[in-house]
């Protein structure tokens, strides 16, 4: 049937034929023009009688076997997934997906519906608006600190001034070398925000120190930033040369890190440029009679409120200062008890950095949970799909109803080989299920606190099958360089059940360490499988050989559309569509109706047979997936880290590896 399809379905050109004057161009029918004809292809003539396709098989328009089911709050559904690449914003690649989106939704058929799911740009766009409200409250309250401190409304407003200019310089210095807004260009503005005002707050209380003094304005603006030109620049190189060492970071540290120094160092110096410039002008205009100010301001002339009562935090804050002085002096008659006490509380402080724990990045709530859920290897996606309905009645179960937006289920394995090499969810087989919940932003629970509800109940409920969280927000999934899990301890030798037997054993020790959650090995080796032993001399007495049998099994099972490609152009929509040979899979049932499979062979003269008069069949086991590294089989053995530091579990995992 392989061979009629091949022979019977013909794209091919012709070419042209010269008759008399004109030149024709030259088509046949080596293709059907519709599916149904597909049916009428002769396959083969037997004692003068031509059998045809649809007297063997049935050709219909139908999808291929399903390898994946989707399940979106119980209903069936398609997932589509969308990844960006490179420099890429999420902002904008979401934006434009959802405009694409609802443009074609006026084309979708009746009783359809589109929505987006694990949308990751809610996640950027509400941590850049916290960043932005925290920045800005930062700005006031850096605004009200030194109105406070200063009492004079004037030159707190030009200090001010220096924020948002100092913030405007620094993303257009972030813009040519390619950056983005994104959290940590935004976090390392918010970061400078406080720090921004020194060079400002310097320059104003310097020139009004000379202006108390009783110089001129013009004379005391010169004076004031001359006097502290040399030491703010210094000051503001020391801020920045903190950050230097972020540039020679690698890896996701790198991509990570450098972006918030280059903020904070470009708002610094703009920072310090501001305060050489923009402040002594506005200084000029604005404390142009702040001279005026100093001689009358203790002439009686009657004060408001809030002068007042700046004047009585003047006068405790000059107490602050006096108690200050006095401590300051008694550590200057005293060097030696100053320097061994000062040397003392650093060797405390540096004990304490044992107690802190170690993380490379703070944990993220993002009100998504990524469940990875795989049942018995080799289990049918039809029985994993009823499975994953039973987890997806404990997930409702624990988390209230108005707190749970969409349960989405994307079981076994994607028909698509490229998601399935972008994915980085651990899915070996049809026995796997990734789960994506959704809640909503307003609950009465962290989603960290649920995580830890359903690892209790979930392995108690279902026993035999194994539950483990996978980072369901963006950040963390970078910080994991694409594995599933923080932790990936990789046993690498020639002997790869040798390895299997070494990473079970270091998993359940793994399990014993406080703070390791989620272990788990990913590969498995207990994949169900029929061995077919051929009995080639059998098979070499009726006319074929191995290769017949086996190319015989494989259409059988596994269609030919690998192995022996063909397509059908349909003419009428240009699509080109793939002609595929299978046993329909209802048909192979059982072990009996596997062992009747026909079986025939290339070479002339031999003679058709049942499989089973051909091959032996044995159960067995084999490993469900094949890792490699640099050549020699793998195993991976992922934990994740729950209620400690990272580096902390990092720690005991490296000692129960040694």
């Amino acid at each position: 049937i392989v061979n009629a399809v091949s022979a019977q379905n013909l794209i091919l050109p012709t070419g042209t034929a010269k008759l008399g004057t004109l030149e024709y161009g030259v088509e046949m029918n080596g293709s059907p023009q519709t599916v149904e004809e597909l049916n009428d292809l002769p396959v083969k003539t037997v004692n003068g009688a031509t059998i045809y396709m649809k007297d063997v098989a049935h050709v219909r328009d139908g999808f291929s076997p399903q390898t994946n089911i989707v399940l979106s709050n119980g209903q069936r559904g398609v997932l589509m997934s969308i990844y960006k690449t490179g420099t890429a914003s999420t902002i904008d690649i979401v934006d434009k997906v959802k405009q694409m989106l609802d443009y074609n939704k006026a084309s979708v058929p009746e009783g359809l519906h589109v929505s987006t799911f694990f949308d990751q740009s809610l996640y950027v766009r509400a941590s850049i608006q916290g960043v932005i409200r925290e920045a800005i409250i930062a700005a006031c309250l850096t605004a009200v600190m030194i109105l406070l401190f200063l009492g004079n409304w004037k030159s707190t407003l030009i200090i001010a001034v220096s924020i948002p200019l100092s913030i405007l310089v620094s993303i257009l210095c972030l813009s040519a070398l390619g950056q983005t807004i994104n959290i940590m260009t935004l976090g390392g503005l918010a970061l400078a925000v406080g720090i921004l005002v020194d060079d400002a707050t310097v320059e104003i209380e310097n020139i009004n120190r000379n202006l108390a003094m009783g110089k001129e304005t013009v004379q005391a603006i010169l004076d004031g930033a001359q006097q502290i030109a040399v030491p703010a620049f210094v000051s503001t190189l020391c801020i920045c040369i903190v950050f230097i060492p972020m540039f020679f970071l690698s890896g996701v540290a790198k991509f990570l890190f450098v972006p918030l120094a280059e903020a904070v160092s470009f708002a610094m110096l703009a920072s310090y440029m501001w305060s050489r410039t923009i402040v002594p002008t506005l200084a000029m205009y604005l404390l142009s009679t702040e001279d005026e100010y100093q001689a009358t301001e203790h002439a009686g002339e009657k004060m408001g409120f809030f002068r007042r009562y700046q004047q009585g935090f003047e006068g405790s804050f000059e107490k602050f200062r006096e108690g200050y002085r006095r401590a300051l002096r008694i550590a200057l008659h005293s060097p030696m008890l100053f320097a061994a006490s000062f040397l003392a509380f650093c060797v405390l402080s540096v004990l304490l950095v044992g107690v802190l724990g170690r993380d490379f990045f703070p944990k993220v709530d993002a009100g998504q949970i990524r469940l990875h859920m795989r049942a018995r290897t080799g289990l049918r996606i039809e029985e994993t799909a009823r499975l994953a309905d039973q987890v997806n009645g404990v997930i409702r179960e624990t988390i209230p109803k108005d707190e749970l937006t969409t349960v989405l289920d994307n079981i076994g394995l994607p028909y698509s080989g490229i998601n399935l090499t972008y994915s980085n969810a651990g899915t070996i087989g049809s026995s796997d299920a990734e789960i994506l919940v959704q809640l909503k932003e307003v609950r009465g629970k962290p989603t960290g606190a649920y995580i830890n509800d359903l690892r209790e109940k979930l392995p108690q409920r279902f026993p035999g099958v194994q539950f483990f969280f996978q980072p369901a927000d963006i950040v963390t999934q970078i910080l994991n360089f694409g594995t599933p899990a923080p932790i990936d301890v990789e046993v690498t030798g020639m002997n790869q059940r040798g390895n299997y037997l070494v990473g079970e054993k270091l998993a359940s020790e793994f399990r014993h360490i406080p703070g390791a959650v989620d272990v788990h090995v990913q590969q498995a080796f207990d994949n169900p499988t029929l061995f077919m032993e051929i009995d080639r001399a059998r098979a070499q007495s009726v006319g074929m050989q191995s290769r017949d049998v086996a190319q015989n099994v494989l259409v059988s099972l596994s269609s030919s559309s690998q192995t022996a490609p063909a397509f059908w152009l349909d003419p009428k929509s240009g699509v080109e569509n793939n002609v595929a040979v299978q046993e329909p899979l209802y048909r192979v049932e059982n072990y009996q109706a596997l062992q009747n499979t026909p079986i025939g062979g290339s070479a002339p003269g031999s003679r058709p047979q049942i499989l089973g008069n051909l091959v032996t069949t044995s159960t067995t086991a084999r490993p469900a997936e094949v890792s490699h590294y640099t050549t020699q089989p793998m195993i991976n053995i992922y934990a994740a880290v729950d209620g400690r530091d990272l580096g902390g579990v990092a720690d005991e995992v490296e000692k129960r590896v040694q």
